[in-house]
């Protein structure tokens, strides 16, 4: 159904929802739990996606996870949406409490290989690609940059 609305009203939807989002952690300091995922394909390299949301900044797939939500369950939930891939061979490596504007995001970080087609909807994700973890591309979300070192050793 949401297929027909034209991708940049869709995209232009996405951006509002966002910003009212942000307001409202903000104003209610709601507790927020969410999982990434450092999928991997055959040759090593790290899925990062872009969303047409937000900073821009290239980051993990991943999302929130549901009330009651088993946090890899939701982690591969977010891989498929985002990416159309399947995460084979999950593995918890970090749970991490960060802050996000104005307030605790727990995030739950799961690592795995991404088996399938990489496919990306150009609507809430507008670029999404597979990076040699020594030539990722320089605009990496805040988050990812501080963790990722420590992340990627303990995918390893």
């Amino acid at each position: 159904m949401l297929r027909l609305i034209p991708a940049a009203l869709h995209r232009t939807g996405y951006r509002l929802a966002h910003a009212v989002r942000r307001r409202w952690w903000r104003a209610t300091k709601a507790k927020l739990t969410g999982c990434r995922v450092l999928a991997f394909d055959a040759a090593g390299h790290l899925l990062l996606i872009r969303h047409s949301y937000g900073s821009g900044n290239w980051m993990l797939p991943g999302g929130g996870i549901a009330r009651r939500e088993d946090p890899l369950a939701a982690a591969r939930r977010e891989l498929a949406e985002e990416t159309g891939l399947t995460l084979e061979r999950p593995l918890c490596i970090a749970v991490v409490d960060e802050p996000l504007y104005g307030t605790t995001n727990r995030v739950h970080l799961f690592t795995g290989r991404a088996q399938g087609m990489l496919v990306i909807d150009g609507r809430e994700i507008i670029e999404a690609a597979f990076f040699a973890p020594d030539s990722l591309p320089p605009a990496l979300s805040p988050a990812l940059a501080r963790g990722l070192r420590d992340w990627l050793r303990a995918a390893q």
